[in-house]
């Protein structure tokens, strides 16, 4: 027999509410895909099917290959910066971003059917474009993360919580003490 107070009333449990993004990107996929058909049935209609075919293959190989030369670029710098980090050179700074990221982003766009992907790829193809696009993204990165609470990865499974199904919530930490495990090889 336990004593104490009585237990809460049931309660409805309350969905969470749906962000934004997960209402409108769907919806904005939808319609790109949509626009993407119809301008190509329009182009179709103006050019001819077999023009519009020549369009899309040459756009998905433009867009291999772009990628495929980002691909090596950074490759190529990766293995550059590592082989100065071995030779004990530290380069205190930062050379800039060669724009890889976007160079990949332009080729993926490229690569996918459509008349708007394909001028989105290209703009991306610009310097100039990719450039403002990393500066746009970093101070935006940057922006962000001075917003967000200083706190360390310890601090964000501290605040974990168990959520049982009558609404409770459980502040919990789970301790394993199996003891000494064997060792991986046999």
């Amino acid at each position: 027999m336990t004593t104490g107070s009585p237990p809460p009333p049931p309660t409805v449990p309350q969905r969470p509410k749906r962000s934004r993004a997960r209402t409108f990107v769907p919806l904005g996929i939808a319609a790109w895909m949509v626009l993407e058909i119809w301008l190509l049935t329009v182009v179709a209609g103006a050019a001819g099917g077999f023009t519009v075919f020549l369009l899309l293959v040459a756009g998905f190989v433009l867009g291999a290959v772009v990628i495929k030369r980002a691909g090596r670029r950074a490759f190529k710098n990766l293995t550059e910066t590592l082989q100065r980090q071995q030779a004990g050179e530290t380069s205190a700074q930062r050379q800039g971003s060669s724009g890889n990221g976007f160079l990949m982003l332009g080729g993926l766009l490229l690569m996918l059917p459509g008349m708007i992907s394909d001028v989105a790829g290209l703009l991306l193809l610009v310097p100039p474009v990719r450039s403002f696009l990393g500066r746009y993204a970093e101070r935006s990165l940057e922006r962000r993360m001075s917003a967000a609470g200083a706190g360390s990865l310890g601090d964000a499974f501290q605040q974990a919580r168990i959520h049982r199904p009558d609404g409770k919530v459980v502040q919990g930490e789970v301790i394993r003490d199996d003891g000494p495990r064997p060792p991986l090889t046999p």
